[in-house]
């Protein structure tokens, strides 16, 4: 079996997500000013290069689940698919063309990614996905799926399959995709990010603009 893994952040999505989710988190103030009160002596610290980046982001995932307090479980996934409704119009055009061809092709496709769940969900809603992996929460339990933890993710799925992975795909933007991009014969960097681009220059990698 061969496959097709899709990171979401700036490659099927061409933006990033988080911009975003804090500019629909502010059209409801009591959240806003919960997420704000939690992250800001974090985000500060990590300006001033006291915090490691990817402890802030793994902090910033927390409380923005945390400011929803007690919402139900329909809350929050109404909040996520209003978003994700305006998101899937805006998916990246090249990248929609290599997730059909892989369709048609056979391959067992799959969106992994440090987005919220529900969010990738929805966006994804019409889309010819396998399987979706994502950051999953219940209350203050957040499961952060990021760098090695794609990898991690993406072996326990397809630990009962057979993969080609010589013949397989992987599409990724950042440096931190590269635990994935590695595991197959083609990887395939989306608008790469500096070290990202250097790394698939050297190798000569595909480069998807």
């Amino acid at each position: 079996m061969r496959v097709a893994i899709f990171d979401f952040d700036r490659t099927l999505f061409p933006e990033e997500t988080f911009p975003l989710l804090m500019k629909h988190l502010k059209t409801h103030p009591r959240k806003y000013r919960s997420f704000m009160s939690r992250m800001l002596p974090v985000y500060a610290a990590y300006k001033c290069k006291l915090y490691p980046e990817q402890r802030m982001r793994e902090h910033s995932m927390r409380s923005y689940i945390t400011s929803f307090g007690k919402a139900t479980e329909t809350e929050v996934n109404q909040f996520f698919f209003q978003l994700g409704s305006m998101m899937s119009e805006k998916l990246s055009e090249p990248v929609l063309a290599r997730l059909q061809q892989h369709q048609k092709d056979g391959y067992y496709i799959m969106l992994v990614s440090g987005a919220f769940q529900p969010l990738l969900n929805s966006v994804a809603a019409k889309l010819p996905f396998d399987e979706i992996i994502g950051t999953n929460f219940h209350k203050n339990d957040l499961q952060y799926i990021n760098g090695s933890r794609k990898k991690e993710a993406v072996y326990e799925h397809l630990s009962h399959m057979e993969v080609d992975w010589e013949n397989s795909f992987a599409y990724g933007d950042s440096y931190s995709d590269l635990n994935v991009l590695e595991l197959v014969g083609n990887p395939v960097a989306v608008q790469p990010e500096p070290r990202l681009l250097e790394v698939a220059s050297s190798r000569r990698w595909e480069i998807l603009a």
